[in-house]
């Protein structure tokens, strides 16, 4: 049964789904890793594909951008489509000094500014965590392959920093408190992600590509920003073996 936002029939998911934001970097992991991949979905073009990474069916599919997308996709593919696991590969902002552009954040657990977890009716604050088995291979492979990354909370905001109309010159009101608490990254979308899977007993992991430092202003160039992500997508899709 499709969904509203998902035209995929019953079988056309796998089990184990990537989930990148874009939907363009979706389609450049299953052309450039998955064999037999096909076309499973495209509604308001958010594909999605399915195909074999090895021996083990793999999904990848764009999420859109934020939280609220992010959380109506993962509950969707975990309630609607028989998805066990869920890794989300995105990008992020660096909001700790001894992060160097590329380098992967693997998210222990996420902190927000969003109001996502209000709809659990809990009588406090919600820090949810990722699953430690596949934070567990996340690290390992990274150590076989010495790809530099750094493991600890990520900051999963409503606003894009340099876009916060409390300090329109740097933004930097929205994420230095935070920095300050130990987040190593920003994004907008793990905090759903791990609050979804928790709420339906299921597993998810977030990784991330530290593309742009809030800290030094460093930025991943233009022409780097799809094949500097491939250590994620290596490392997200062994997780999965």
């Amino acid at each position: 049964m499709s969904t509203p936002h998902n035209s995929a029939q019953p079988g056309d998911i796998a089990p184990s789904v990537l989930l990148p934001g874009d939907p363009l970097r979706a389609k450049y992991v299953a052309e450039k890793y998955l064999t037999g991949a096909k076309q499973i979905t495209g509604v308001r073009n958010m594909l999605g594909f399915t195909g074999m990474y090895g021996n083990t069916p793999v999904t990848v599919m764009g999420s859109g951008m934020g939280g609220p997308s992010c959380g109506i996709y993962s509950y969707e593919l975990f309630s609607f489509y028989n998805v066990e696991q869920i890794i989300r590969i995105g990008t992020a902002g660096g909001l700790a000094q001894n992060l160097k552009v590329g380098d992967l954040v693997f998210a222990m657990t996420a902190s927000t500014d969003s109001n996502w977890a209000h709809q659990y009716n809990l009588n406090g604050s919600f820090s949810p965590c990722g699953d430690f088995e596949l934070l567990n291979k996340a690290v390992e492979f990274a150590r076989k392959k010495n790809f530099g990354y750094a493991v600890g909370s990520v900051f999963s905001s409503d606003l894009f920093s340099q876009y916060d109309a409390s300090n329109q010159t740097t933004g930097e009101e929205s994420w230095r408190p935070w920095a300050r608490m130990g987040c190593l990254a920003q994004d907008m979308e793990t905090f759903a992600l791990y609050s979804t899977a928790s709420w339906l007993k299921k597993r998810a992991l977030s990784i991330l590509t530290h593309t742009d430092s809030c800290i030094n202003n460093e930025h991943l160039p233009a022409e780097k920003r799809l094949s500097a992500l491939e250590p994620m997508f290596e490392t997200a899709l062994n997780c999965l073996l």
